[in-house]
């Protein structure tokens, strides 16, 4: 049994409730955000910016000429100064808080280089791509004393806070095994993703979303990992990206979890992503996949499908609650320390071929 809904008024109840909760934010004082980069995930700050009265995008530094031509297009920056050095805009200016939306290899520079101001920020992830380079982020932040979160806002979509609730509410009961998945379509990637230098690898860029979202939704950590990652009969357009990954991770309770990774997704697929997360214990089994949506299968039951979801929370309005208002938060500076750091540990294992103990 299946719950239809149709899509397109899905599509716009979530965006009418989106909005309404941005412009229901209520900040201090006017604050004055800068972008260091506008790549990535870049629209989960500025997409909302619009209803939110009490931020204005005042300055954006973008090094790669067509993205910064296309940022000043955007009516959100009309009032903007544009700045291709993001160092000359951080002492130019007077900010209140940055996103940091640069190439993976650039990210950890750039996060260093905020936190040394002593400002906020939202940043994507991951903060580096490596060990070295992400102890040295998080030294700065740490020094700054200054909130950062990671833009990872799969946590905070309805079908994965109602997991997490479910699990919480002991539906599952001990969890013993978690897998996940994401597919995407390969298209044609920028010029930053098909560099090693720039991209890193994928279970680098993507991976850690997968990584948080076990753990938000299972309650459960990591304590070892391995992985694999390789470029298999990959399209042209992709360029040095991995295409298929497969990571095993051990539970700190000895169960075991998985991520497979692929851009095989058949590009006349309805959708650019087929993300799934199942999660089994002694009591049940909670899965999603877009197909089926939000399910439960209780020992002794039948397969329910959840049609009660929570409304869907923006990362960025909670970024802004906690960081500004004080609002306690679903993302505390360990949650930050320890993604990277289990992401970090995978792509390492996949280099390696051994497993990575976590700490």
């Amino acid at each position: 049994m299946h719950l239809i809904v149709d899509n397109a008024c899905m599509d716009l109840i979530t965006r009418r409730a989106m909005l309404a909760g941005a412009a229901a934010v209520k900040l201090p004082r006017k604050l004055r955000l800068g972008m260091v980069g506008v790549l990535g995930h870049a629209g989960e700050i500025l997409t909302p910016l619009p209803h939110i009265p009490d931020v204005e995008l005042v300055a954006v530094a973008e090094a790669d000429p067509a993205e910064l031509a296309r940022i000043r297009k955007r009516p959100v920056a009309e009032k903007a100064t544009f700045y291709s050095d993001y160092r000359r805009m951080l002492d130019a200016e007077k900010l209140d808080l940055v996103g940091v939306c640069t190439s993976n290899g650039d990210r950890a520079a750039s996060v260093i280089a905020v936190a040394e101001r002593g400002l906020p920020l939202i940043a994507e992830k991951p903060l580096a791509l490596s060990r070295a380079e992400f102890e040295r982020a998080k030294k700065a932040v740490a020094a700054s004393a200054k909130p950062i979160w990671l833009l990872l806002p799969l946590r905070y979509e309805p079908q994965f806070l109602a997991m997490r609730q479910l699990v919480k509410d002991g539906v599952v009961g001990d969890v013993g095994m978690i897998s996940s998945q994401k597919s995407y379509k390969a298209g044609v990637r920028p010029v930053w993703m098909k560099e090693r230098a720039s991209y890193g690898s994928t279970i680098l860029w993507i991976g850690i979303h997968m990584f948080d979202l076990m753990r938000w939704t299972s309650g459960r950590d990591f304590t070892e990992v391995f992985s694999y990652q390789a470029q298999v009969s990959a399209p042209p357009g992709i360029g040095q990206m991995e295409n298929t990954t497969t990571t095993i991770l051990k539970l700190d309770n000895g169960g075991t979890a998985s991520l497979h990774m692929d851009y095989y997704r058949s590009e006349a697929a309805p959708t650019h992503g087929d993300d799934r997360v199942r999660i089994a214990g002694s009591k049940g089994v909670v899965e999603y996949m877009a197909a089926t949506g939000l399910t439960v299968l209780r020992q002794g039951g039948k397969v329910e499908v959840v049609k009660e979801m929570p409304p869907e929370r923006q990362i960025f309005v909670e970024f802004l609650e906690a960081a500004f208002n004080g609002k306690a938060n679903d993302m505390p500076l360990s949650d930050v320390w320890k993604v990277n750091e289990i992401t970090i540990a995978s792509h390492e294992a996949a280099a390696t071929g051994r497993p990575v103990r976590l700490s």
